[in-house]
């Protein structure tokens, strides 16, 4: 008598791993892709004490020089676009159900999936809007540039950073919108995590839950708006680069880093008015103009 053989697993690779799958687009939208948000944002809310306090916080995420670029992808990229992939899937095999069941649950579930797919529009035009994607010369000033993308410099941080805010009231409107959803969705989806990964089970569980996730949530906003108010209203241009400029000479002076005048915007106040000055002040830095 011939031995019961099992059947091969029939579907595609998503239907096949999609238990595997799911858990690990929850965790990855928590760990590292929620925390890194949460320490994005409050990095930028210290624009609020000043441009030299929010210049000291970027000046100590480049101290790790070339491991920078391996930890962004690593850490941030990679588990961010698997994340967004992902939930694009999701989103394709899910149907709204709010409009025939209007309880919270429902809404929360079908904002979660709008701001979801809000916040993946938004990262991809905030990432070229402030990094321009890519960094090599050609495509930054062939095709960024251009666009309005690449403003953010690390070495004048919060002047690029302003600048790029306060060039039209469209932008900062934008940026609430895109923040707000990536919030909800941070906020709503520590939520869902809990129930995905059977931490909150009991009603009661669930209900402190959804309390300590709205007062996170109602934190969080407030820090990000405080941080996108700063920039685009709080932060003095030409202050923030004088501030800015004597960081950055007096670092390369002690040699903390070394003269990198991609980092740096380009003209810096009051270059135009004073060509030569400047381009003797960086010489002496070893950045030639």
């Amino acid at each position: 008598m011939n031995e019961p053989t099992l059947a091969a697993p029939s579907g595609t690779f998503w239907e096949r791993n999609e238990f595997l799958l799911r858990r690990l687009h929850s965790l990855s939208g928590i760990v590292p892709v929620g925390a890194y948000m949460v320490v994005h944002l409050l990095t930028n809310a210290s624009v609020l004490d000043g441009p030299a306090a929010f210049q000291r916080n970027v000046y100590q995420i480049h101290s790790l020089g070339a491991v920078l670029p391996l930890v962004e992808w690593t850490f941030i990229f990679l588990p961010l676009l698997y994340h967004a992939i992902y939930g694009i899937l999701i989103v394709r095999g899910a149907l709204p159900n709010s409009s025939t069941y209007k309880t919270s649950s429902n809404i929360r579930y079908t904002l979660q999936r709008a701001t979801g797919m809000i916040a993946f529009v938004f990262i991809m035009w905030h990432v070229f809007h402030m990094h321009g994607w890519f960094h090599f010369e050609a495509w930054e000033k062939g095709v960024a540039e251009p666009l309005s993308g690449a403003q953010f410099k690390p070495f004048n941080a919060a002047s690029t950073a302003a600048k790029a805010m306060q060039l039209s009231l469209i932008v900062p409107i934008l940026y609430a919108i895109g923040v707000l959803s990536c919030v909800f969705h941070l906020a709503n989806g520590i939520w869902t995590f809990g129930i995905t990964w059977g931490i909150w089970v009991t009603p009661r569980a669930q209900q402190w839950a959804t309390t300590a996730c709205l007062v996170f949530g109602l934190l969080l906003g407030a820090v990000s708006m405080g941080a996108l108010g700063g920039f685009a209203f709080g932060v003095d241009v030409k202050k923030a680069q004088e501030i800015e400029k004597a960081m950055y000479d007096a670092k390369v002076a002690s040699k903390e880093i070394a003269p990198n005048e991609h980092k740096l915007a380009h003209p810096q106040s009051g270059d135009s008015d004073k060509p030569k000055e400047t381009a003797a002040v960086h010489g002496r830095g070893g950045n030639a103009e």
